[in-house]
């Protein structure tokens, strides 16, 4: 029975969150059938613009994937790499078990960078 009592905050949390999530998807949809938000589109409304000015050319540019991806693999070994700091820190008091745990760590992230490495997505063409 104790068990089940430690995570009854657990579940008040996640149904809390979950009622929040609902209701702020629910409650635009409910205010605008009651006409309390107006909607009124016009071509002026839905006219795209980027800063306040009107696009030149064409107004969808698709881009290239690899930035995106690029990008995506910068920050995955960036916040990977933060990691690091609190066990720099404590590495005094932590012990050997704490330097082998970190190790590993530092060996998936060679992994992975050697993964990302042979599929050439490091390469910038």
């Amino acid at each position: 029975m104790s068990f089940l009592q430690g995570y009854g905050f657990v579940g008040l949390l996640m149904l809390v969150a979950l009622a929040l999530a609902a209701l702020f998807i629910l409650l635009p949809c409910l205010l605008t059938r009651l006409r309390v938000i107006p909607r009124k589109p016009s071509p002026i409304k839905t006219d795209i613009y980027e800063c306040g000015l009107e696009t030149q050319g064409k107004t969808w540019v698709q881009f290239n994937f690899r930035y995106y991806f690029y990008a995506l693999v910068f920050v995955v070994f960036d916040v990977e790499t933060i990691f690091l700091y609190p066990w720099a820190v404590a590495f005094n008091k932590l012990g050997l078990f704490a330097l082998i745990e970190m190790l590993i760590f530092i060996a998936i992230l060679v992994v992975g960078f050697v993964y990302a490495w042979r599929k050439r997505v490091l390469e910038w063409k």
